[in-house]
């Protein structure tokens, strides 16, 4: 190597350690005049982790006591802490519990849960042989038995001798339904009427 080669090589040597330098005093500067708020950061970022394990864990929890209270509560309808227990830690599960044991009785229960409060009104209908309830029942855009309620409000006005409307009703019902059998053949005794 040159001479003229080793300087070239120097200077770029200390070029390089220069501008390393440069940007460790940048960060630096950077880091004094920020200091209080990338603490804060950090503490704050922490904060939200350990929140987020911490609400996990305790969803986990009272997810474990509500199961436990509501297998006592079904062993034992009468079991009042399983009760409370089960209305503090999940309201829907408690009012499930309601709605099993109240089937267990022959009766009808209330509720709000989205599907069992169809299901009540859908039991109601049929009890009250209410071909206005059932129609109500059957308009609801979630309800699992959806064709059924239609069919059996077809039903009720084949009982009650309104022939034409229940073949009217029995359109309601897809070819893809599950009941479509039902309506086929309730459809081929309304031929003669």
């Amino acid at each position: 190597m040159s001479l003229k080669e080793n300087v070239d090589y120097v200077k770029d040597e200390l070029n390089s350690e220069e501008k390393f330098l440069e940007s460790f005093v940048r960060v630096e500067r950077f880091y004094k005049k920020y200091k209080v708020i990338i603490i804060l950061a950090l503490i704050v970022i922490a904060g939200i982790v350990i929140g987020l394990y911490a609400t996990k864990k305790i969803q986990a929890s009272n997810k474990l006591d509500a199961n436990i209270a509501f297998n006592q509560l079904m062993e034992n309808p009468n079991n009042d802490e399983a009760k409370n227990t089960l209305k503090e830690k999940s309201q829907q599960l408690y009012e499930l519990a309601l709605y099993a044991q109240s089937l267990n009785k022959d009766q009808i229960s209330e509720t709000e849960l989205k599907y069992f409060k169809e299901l009540v009104a859908y039991q109601k209908a049929l009890e009250a042989q209410s071909i206005k309830e059932l129609n109500d029942v059957s308009m609801e855009k979630d309800f699992l038995l959806k064709e059924f309620a239609i069919f059996n409000k077809a039903l009720i006005q084949t009982q009650e001798g309104k022939y034409e409307d229940a073949k009217a009703t029995l359109k309601l019902i897809p070819s893809t339904s599950q009941v479509n059998d039902l309506a086929t053949a309730l459809k081929h005794h309304l031929v003669t009427k």
